[in-house]
């Protein structure tokens, strides 16, 4: 039987979720993740970086958001806007607030939003990556919209635990692939893509 592209994604989700849900200490491979994103090259000479805020089993990469901040970068996260994500440069961290689905994310009084042209850097969560740099998002397809709307060269880097890399993330015309795919233990750059 041969599965719609949104089944088999639903299907790869949930098998995906599961195996992060089990993780055991997600503060040390969190911690990790953000000792390999510290050294990564793409991110060192960018001025301006879009980060995200962690929910339940993700990836948390304020660490490296903090120190990002403390260079002097411009740091941006998102919040959701309908269909879309806007993205506003941070001050602080600890200045962000719930919002869409209990997710952090700069408060309406004091966002300062930018375009997302303005931005060298996304980094973004995923449910699912794969060797050729697809990613498998949540299914609302919001940072899907966000990076399509980034300038050309802009960097793409993908941040999972291990159990989130597959042998194969389904793709429709889309989905932006990332460039970088960082996790615990590797950081993986997939072919060029055309």
């Amino acid at each position: 039987m041969n599965l719609s592209a949104d089944e088999s994604k639903a299907a790869l989700r949930h098998r995906v979720l599961t195996a992060r849900a089990s993780v055991g200490d997600l503060a040390a491979a969190s911690a990790a993740v953000c000792r390999r994103l510290d050294h990564l090259p793409e991110l060192a000479a960018a001025r301006c970086v879009v980060g995200y805020a962690a929910f339940g089993s993700e990836v948390s990469v304020d660490p490296s958001l903090r120190r990002l901040l403390q260079a002097g970068v411009t740091v941006c996260l998102p919040w959701v806007e309908g269909d879309d994500l806007g993205i506003s440069a941070v001050a602080d961290l600890a200045d962000l607030a719930p919002g869409w689905r209990g997710v952090r994310e700069p408060p309406p009084a004091t966002r300062r939003p930018l375009r997302p042209v303005r931005v060298d850097a996304f980094v973004v969560p995923g449910v699912a990556f794969d060797p050729s740099g697809n990613r498998l998002g949540y299914g609302g397809g919001h940072f899907d919209r966000l990076l399509a709307r980034a300038r050309r060269g802009a960097v793409v880097i993908g941040v999972a635990l291990d159990e989130q890399v597959v042998a194969r993330v389904p793709r429709e015309p889309h989905d932006r692939p990332v460039d970088v795919v960082v996790t615990p233990t590797t950081t993986h750059r997939p072919p060029t893509q055309d």
